[in-house]
């Protein structure tokens, strides 16, 4: 059993996505307490958001209240039959899961929902109740991001695999990026631009423009995740045991991008579904229908990217140039300034709204100037790039500036006077002022016209790109699935130098700097790696990363079979090793789990271990190994130093040797 639910301030239910046994259960729950008739047979897969609302509205005001009053929310809870809830917050909303796996798994399940959210929808989380195409995507990354946890080192890691080519091959493909940069560039729009390849999951190529935000390891496997979605097969459902997943969203009137009924959807993707996910905003010059949309195998989309309050606005067209092969061309429509402006703005609206709730007037004074410098941000962005924007979002604007002058005057009163009575005046006020903020953000980093922006451009540069990699096709999906062989001898890869490491069955290895992930294909019809399953190597990964939560960076272990290793350590930018002599553990207690998407955990620990150094200059790196069980820990240890101290051979990327204990 497992559900996601995701409320607002008022307990209504945004979004929810679960599986035919939750549907079920909440069934019964409403029968056994009056909510649903005992004579109303309903289909499983017809959920009820007043039914869901009334079920769990205890749970989430007493965990609002928590939140809002106390700063001591609840991060989980077990009910009597074992059954596990898992808590988390964005901009306000209550993100619940529900299930029966284990919390620590579940809390890394609700954190990348709570992440594709905020790329999908930004601080405007309520769109999930209006627009089904947002719903369904956020429905449909999540179950992309769970197939490929089950079956991909790097979404388990959340690191990027580059696949290794040669260099005259990884020159050839940059060219041909850098050309197709160049001609969309030839659009003044589109000066800020990004084009990359992805290979079965693998990095390839990548060519950014000059000024283009520089695009995160996070914003690489979000693009996976999507290449994902575009290439789901119809005839099956990504969901994690089989079982397709029913997707409710309500509407209140009508939508932009479409709206679904209260009611159950099941979450089996077709070619007309993958089309309405991509495609309902792009109104195009070929847009006449589905199949049109097939046939151009463009799809686009609009998200957010970038660090969480610096995030740009961008439209994400995916191209597949052969199977399994996608060009990724990504186009910023927004400057900083407007769209990390308008985050700001609702970031701090949403920290002001709880301090008014505490009656906390000291704090609410610092988070009112935060907000204050927001505004004016966002406004500022507008009128420097006046000649690049709408008419609408100029008056927008014009409006928004109205509105909060009057706020900002109610607070002023607030802040001098301490009277009560003023937060009620606030309160009345601040509802039409949010919707103004709502509607300038549509505008500004999810207007519709965007999608349509040199269109018949970029599908031409997609056709050029495609042409080019004609020759290359076959190659690229062969090492993909091969990426480096264990038994692969005729040419300097990864694998060739593991003969200098006897006993070593697999490794991997991710620079944390770049979070970019160097590791063997494994072949499992081996010897040597015949025991080897995914499930030995995945729990090793588990087993590292408890380990590091603990504040252990070294640690080895043994089952009947096989040796394992986990180091983590420090360098500083010369390649000399850095020595955490802190302990503290109490501190990582309050970090995000292992890995990127949810936050940068790495990030966090190099300013907790090294706080004078700046974060910059600290390099981290991870190995994970696998011996045969004959293997000593003097031998595992030496193969480490050596594996780190050699690694560039393949990456091409020259290192020092570390020291890992």
């Amino acid at each position: 059993m497992r559900g996601i639910l995701i409320f607002d301030h008022l307990n209504d239910v945004l979004f929810t996505k679960c599986n035919l046994k939750f549907s079920k259960h909440v069934q019964n729950l409403g029968k056994i307490q009056g909510l649903i008739p005992d004579n109303e047979d309903e289909e499983p897969w017809q959920l009820s958001a007043n039914v869901i609302m009334q079920l769990f509205s205890p749970v989430v005001t007493s965990q609002q209240v928590m939140a809002s009053q106390f700063g001591n929310s609840y991060t989980s809870m077990q009910c009597q039959d074992g059954t596990n809830m898992v808590f988390d917050d964005a901009m306000g909303y209550t993100f619940i899961y529900v299930s029966t796996d284990d919390v620590e798994f579940m809390k890394r399940t609700l954190g990348i929902c709570v992440m594709i959210v905020s790329h999908v929808c930004g601080p405007d989380i309520a769109a999930l109740k209006s627009s089904r195409q947002k719903a369904s995507l956020v429905s449909s990354l999540l179950d992309a991001w769970r197939t490929l946890r089950q079956s991909e080192q790097s979404i388990l890691t959340e690191s990027v695999e580059q696949l290794s080519v040669n260099a005259d091959i990884a020159s050839t493909m940059l060219k041909i990026l850098h050309d197709a940069s160049d001609k969309l560039r030839t659009q003044s729009e589109l000066s800020n631009v990004h084009v990359l390849v992805l290979v079965e999951n693998k990095f390839l190529s990548l060519y950014s423009s000059k000024n283009a935000q520089d695009l995160r390891a996070a914003d690489i496997l979000l693009m996976v995740l999507m290449c994902r979605v575009v290439t789901s097969d119809s005839s099956k459902s990504d969901t994690l045991d089989n079982e397709p997943d029913i997707l409710l969203s309500q509407s209140h009137g009508s939508s932009d991008e479409g709206s679904l009924d209260i009611g159950g959807k099941l979450a089996n993707p077709t070619l007309a579904d993958i089309g309405h996910l991509f495609n309902d905003t792009r109104q195009s010059s070929i847009n006449e229908g589905l199949n049109s949309l097939a046939e151009d195998g463009l799809y686009s989309q609009l998200v957010l990217l970038g660090p969480e309050q610096s995030r740009t606005a961008n439209a994400v067209h995916i191209y597949e140039i052969s199977e399994g092969i996608h060009l990724v061309i990504i186009l910023e429509v927004t400057n900083l300034g407007i769209s990390s402006g308008i985050y700001e703005s609702f970031y701090h609206l949403n920290v002001m709204n709880g301090l008014q709730l505490q009656r906390d007037l000291d704090e609410l004074r610092i988070a009112f100037d935060k907000f204050d410098n927001a505004i004016k941000k966002t406004i500022d962005g507008i009128k420097k790039n006046r000649g690049h924007v709408s008419n609408d979002v100029d008056m927008c604007q014009r409006r928004l500036q109205v509105k909060w002058e009057f706020v900002r005057k109610k607070y002023l009163e607030l802040l001098k006077s301490r009277d009560p009575e003023v937060i009620l005046q606030i309160e009345s006020n601040i509802s039409g002022f949010i919707e103004t903020m709502k509607e300038l953000f549509k505008l500004t980093c999810f207007g519709r016209n965007f999608l349509q922006q040199a269109n018949d451009v970029i599908l031409t540069v997609c056709r050029l790109v495609k042409q080019k990699f004609t020759d290359f096709s076959g190659f690229l999906k062969v090492k993909a699935l091969k990426n480096f062989t264990l038994r692969s001898r005729t040419s300097l890869t990864i694998n060739k130098y593991l003969e200098e490491f006897p006993g070593l069955v697999h490794f991997i290895y991710i620079d944390r700097t770049t979070h970019r992930l160097t590791a063997p294909t494994l072949d499992f019809t081996n010897p040597e790696t015949l025991a080897l399953t995914t499930k030995k190597i995945w729990s090793m990964i588990d087993h590292g990363r408890s380990h590091l939560q603990e504040g252990h960076f070294s640690v080895m272990w043994k089952d009947t079979t096989f040796n394992y290793a986990y180091f983590l350590w420090f360098e500083d930018s010369s390649g000399s090793p850095l020595k955490c002599k802190t302990y503290f553990n109490n501190v990582m207690k309050n970090f995000p789990v292992p890995g990127i998407l949810c936050d940068d955990y790495y990030k966090k620990l190099g300013q907790a271990c090294f706080p004078k150094i700046p974060v910059n200059k600290i390099q981290i790196y991870e190995l994970y190994c696998v011996h045969l069980g004959l293997a000593t820990s003097s031998c595992v240890l030496e193969h480490s130093r050596r594996l780190a101290a050699t690694i560039w051979e393949v990456t091409g990327l020259p290192n020092n040797p570390a020291d890992l204990v």
